[in-house]
């Protein structure tokens, strides 16, 4: 890839053998990290526990930086060059801030459960485990190649049991705890257990504590649980044998791992009820350092919205609930939409069709419960996604129940259909087709009833029934809305709303509430490589929570890795697990405190999220045995200060696309942990840095297949693969679409350093950005040319001088200082390389670099190039590492310019150029001005009759 031919080599051999090359780099970057390595330079002391360090004091006086990066994967197909562009990042901030005088804590783990290392198990036989360790290690020793600055000793990996012990305690913490709104906090179970035994809270169903058997009890406090396990409407997918997560299903309804066709089925799952803390997950957003489009993303998918819980009664002894953000349309309500999974369909399914039945509302069938079927058996081979798109054709069914609106006392319709989902609010909906888009629709396509009950202000007339579509807004007034003392017509959407929630109130069949776009978080697994959970059953169901003492419950052996598959068409089966099949494992004795006793353990595994949801604490205390985390280390390290209010780690670099699921569901668990004293902080992240990707071009043959982008000929500015055209279009990097560069083969060809300094000047952080391996030797030629004005190519002696520096050097030097500290506070790595590049060629032309300048430059550099500018610091003379060395800091006096250009215009035209004080005054400004002799010419006789001055840039003069 580089310029450089054997035959030019050799003679650099042997007329430069000092010359900074690809040789020396990879020289000298192994021998510094095996020097880092060796001595721990970056191990960050800890206030308490194992990892004090006596010979570094009162560490708690001393500023502290927590930076983390996302948790990657280890994939078998290891890295390629997009992939270390936030790791090299986060390290060139943490070697700042290291020489800025802060104890830094920078380590880096490994999010190892998870379904690629299961997948590759089932194909080879291969033990998950033995195949994830092999990718952690080629992970670590290409990411130690790449000179980061990490604490080792920190590191962790979610399948360690050591680590996972800690992960199903946590689970236990959140199993064991439900969430008091009075108090807004969670609290242990016991205290909701004693509330029950002493009656001051009253059990549902009315009856005393003691009176219910342990079953009915685990089911009372599986009501409360934060950690709970139910049946819930899932994605089954037989042909995998799993539940997938909503992520995991394409648009179309399938599988995105096999195409298979999805399921929505009711199968027993545990839960985790993060809808609890969806108010303070939204509230505490205000006091973090994040993304406003990230802050918006997670606002938006809690999807807090405020309105009406409304009653209507089906028959004497049910009701259908609806939450509606509209209560002042429900005069304007003439149907009912159930989600086909709702609960109560089955129950309110007559016998036989209503005799007045409309034929388009029966879909065929002979029965209510024959269509009902019919209909349900459709809508569960569709997603979510493709349920929620706006369809042209609506499609449902109608039960053959009727319920009467609470305000008109009027029998409506209740229907199922798919554009309903039981994953947003009661799963039902009161249906006013003349104001909503898709009731409009629907009715349209069913023939119902529509009624005005907002007053049109586009001059449309009254009756829907001659509409294109509904009337749909907030500015108008209610209008043919009285009954039964109830008289909305005339009021504003505000005030009807407020009138008509009152009048629910009163009469006990609604309330105003607030809804959430929330769900409660899917937390299990039909899979093999995960999290066991540490639950067991008793003879009679019961669920019992291990004790700490039994942890971790470690992940058995199974001879098969992969969950039982079934027909891909197979709706109606249901998930068999790989843990299942370990029926030693499955069966056990166990004595929880009452003797022992017969057991069958929980066989779902937790999600791979488990691990991502709290590993932040861990690197704060990773070799602890006691705690997951000691309280000490956890107030250091992420206790909330002046500067974040609410703690968590100082900063937080990842993707993204991690907007709404990882960092929900670790702020989630984070404020679990607060509530029951285990941290102090309230969120985990204060400040969070989106980085862009590193983007490649993707070479297409006539098939559209990707072909090697290595191989491609450029000519004429078309492109060809062995001698055929292909077409060019930009895309993501990586192996599927064989344009992955390894960061090993740059680093084989140029050093690490140039790979570190050519990631971080291709633009800013957080803008995606296009991978030029030619690019790549710019940063090369910087690397060598700094080189070159400290060292000797020839002798490798030090070429630096010992005079003092000049007044332009100085200045040269001052700003550069000035601009790259503050560059690399505010992670703008691209401008501090561009001006460190500004100052070497400076001396460059120069002609001899003066040591002190020379010093200064290889600090400056160091977070940037680490082993270059250890290697020229201990040439400089200077012993051990520079890891530690104060940061270069600017001296005013030579930042600010020592003259400034200042624009003489004359009837806005420009007729001189002065070279003034930056501290000039407008009056000394304006004489120099017109004393300037080409002004004095330009004016002539004319009359001067204004001057502006606007000290030191501008003078403005108007004559005539």
């Amino acid at each position: 890839m580089s310029e450089t031919t054997p035959a030019s080599a050799a003679v650099e051999a042997a007329g430069e053998p000092f010359r900074y090359s690809a040789a020396l780099a990879a020289e000298i970057e192994s021998r510094w990290q095996d020097v880092w390595e060796k001595e721990g330079t970056f191990n960050a002391p800890n206030p308490v526990g194992a990892l004090v360090d006596p010979t570094a004091g009162d560490v708690t006086a001393k500023p502290h930086s927590f930076i983390m990066d996302m948790f990657p994967y280890p994939s078998g197909a290891g890295l390629h060059v997009g992939h270390p562009l936030g790791y090299i990042a986060t390290d060139v901030y943490a070697r700042y801030q290291r020489m800025t005088g802060h104890n830094v804590l920078h380590t880096l783990g490994y999010d190892a459960f998870g379904l690629p290392a299961e997948q590759y198990a089932v194909q080879t036989g291969t033990h998950p485990r033995v195949s994830t360790e092999a990718n952690i290690a080629n992970m670590r020793q290409q990411l130690r190649r790449l000179g980061l600055g990490h604490d080792s000793r920190r590191s962790i990996s979610t399948i360690d049991p050591e680590y996972y012990r800690w992960t199903q305690w946590i689970f236990l913490q959140i199993f064991n705890s439900w969430y008091d709104a009075d108090a807004a906090k969670a609290r242990p179970i016991t205290e909701l257990i004693a509330q029950f035994e002493d009656g001051s809270r009253e059990v549902p169903g009315s009856r005393a504590w003691s009176e219910l058997t342990a079953a009915e009890r685990d089911e009372v406090l599986g009501e409360y649980r934060l950690a709970y396990a139910k049946e819930v409407p899932v994605n089954w997918c037989p042909g995998l044998g799993t539940v997938l997560a909503n992520e995991e299903v394409t648009a179309d309804g399938r599988s995105e791992r096999g195409n298979f066709p999805v399921f929505k089925s009711n199968l027993r799952q545990w839960m985790m009820r993060i809808t609890a803390y969806s108010d303070r997950l939204i509230k505490d957003l205000d006091l973090l350092d994040w993304p406003e489009a990230i802050k918006l993303q997670q606002r938006n998918w809690i999807g807090r919205s405020e309105g009406a819980r409304v009653d209507f009664a089906v028959g004497e002894d049910r009701s259908i609930t609806v939450f509606t953000t509209r209560p002042d349309t429900l005069f304007g309500a003439t149907y009912m939409v159930l989600a086909p999974e709702h609960e109560l369909v089955d129950s309110i399914v007559p016998a036989a069709w209503p005799s007045d039945t409309h034929n388009d509302w029966k879909d065929g069938a002979h029965t209510p419960a024959e269509a009902v079927a019919a209909y349900r058996a459709a809508a569960a081979a569709k997603s979510d996604v493709e349920r929620q798109m706006d369809a042209k054709v609506k499609t449902g069914v109608f039960t053959g129940a009727y319920a009467t609106n609470p305000v008109t006392g009027k029998p409506v319709p209740v229907f199922i259909a798919d554009y309903v989902l039981m994953g947003y609010g009661t799963g039902a909906i009161m249906a006013v087709p003349a104001h909503d888009h898709r009731d409009f629709a629907f009715a349209r396509a069913f023939s119902l009833p529509m009624a005005c009950v907002v007053q049109p202000t586009d001059g449309r007339d009254k009756d829907p029934h001659t509409w294109d579509d509904a009337f749909d807004t907030y500015d108008s007034v209610i209008v043919n809305s009285a009954h039964d003392g109830l008289a909305l017509d005339g009021l504003s959407v505000v005030e009807a709303k407020a009138a008509v929630t009152a009048w629910l109130t009163e009469r006990g069949i609604g309330e105003g509430t607030v809804n959430y776009r929330l769900r409660d978080w899917l937390f299990s697994r039909q899979r093999y490589w995960g999290e066991p959970f540490p639950i067991v059953y008793d003879e009679d169901g019961v669920m019992h929570a291990l004790p700490e003492s039994m942890l971790p419950v470690e992940v058995p052996e199974v001879e098969d890795y992969s969950p039982h598959t079934y027909d891909p068409d197979d709706a109606t089966s249901s998930p068999k697990t790989p843990l299942s099949r370990n029926e030693a494992w499955v069966n056990v004795e166990l004595d929880l405190g009452d003797g022992p006793r017969s057991f069958r353990r929980e066989t779902n595994t937790m999600p791979n999220w488990a691990g991502s949801c709290w590993y932040e604490l861990r690197y704060v205390d990773p070799v602890n045995g006691e705690k997951a985390v000691d309280p000490a280390n956890e107030q250091y390290w992420l206790g909330a200060t002046a500067d974040k209010p609410a703690g968590g780690a100082d900063l937080y670099v990842g993707g993204a696309e991690h907007a709404v699921l990882h960092l929900l569901y670790a702020r989630f668990w984070h404020k679990v942990l607060h509530d029951l004293g285990h941290v102090s902080s309230v969120e985990p992240f204060h400040k969070l840095f989106n980085q862009g990707m590193i983007t490649a071009d993707v070479y297409r043959d006539e098939r559209g297949f990707p072909v090697p982008a290595a191989e491609i000929e450029e000519r004429d500015g078309k492109y060809f693969w062995q001698g055929q055209p292909v077409r060019r279009e930009a895309g993501k990097m990586g192996k599927s679409l064989k344009n992955a560069v390894a960061p090993d083969e740059i680093a084989d060809e140029y050093g690490a350093d140039t790979l570190r300094l050519y990631e971080m000047s291709m633009g800013p952080l957080d803008v995606s950005r296009p991978w030029d391996t030619r690019a790549v030797v710019g940063s090369y030629r910087f690397l060598q040319r700094l080189w070159r004005n400290i060292v000797s190519e020839t002798t490798g002696e030090l070429v630096v001088t010992e005079e003092a520096p000049d007044e332009a050097t100085l200045r040269a030097l001052h700003k550069a200082i000035d601009g790259i500290r503050g560059d690399m506070a505010g992670l703008r790595f691209n401008t501090a390389v561009a001006k460190a590049i500004e100052l070497n060629n400076f001396l460059v032309k120069r002609g001899s670099t003066p040591r002190a300048v020379a010093e200064q430059l290889v600090l400056l550099i160091a977070p940037l190039a680490p082993h270059i500018a250890e290697e020229l610091w201990r040439r400089l003379g200077h012993n051990g590492s520079l890891a530690y060395v104060d940061y270069p800091v600017a001296d005013p006096a030579y930042v600010v310019d020592e003259t400034v250009t200042c624009v003489v215009q004359i009837k806005g035209k420009v007729k001189a150029r002065l070279e003034v004080a930056p501290s000039i005054s407008d009056a000394e400004l304006e004489a120099l001005a017109l004393a300037e002799p080409a002004v004095v010419a330009a004016i002539g006789d004319a009359p001067v009759r204004k001057v502006i001055a606007r000290a030191p840039k501008l003078v403005n003069i108007v004559t005539g």
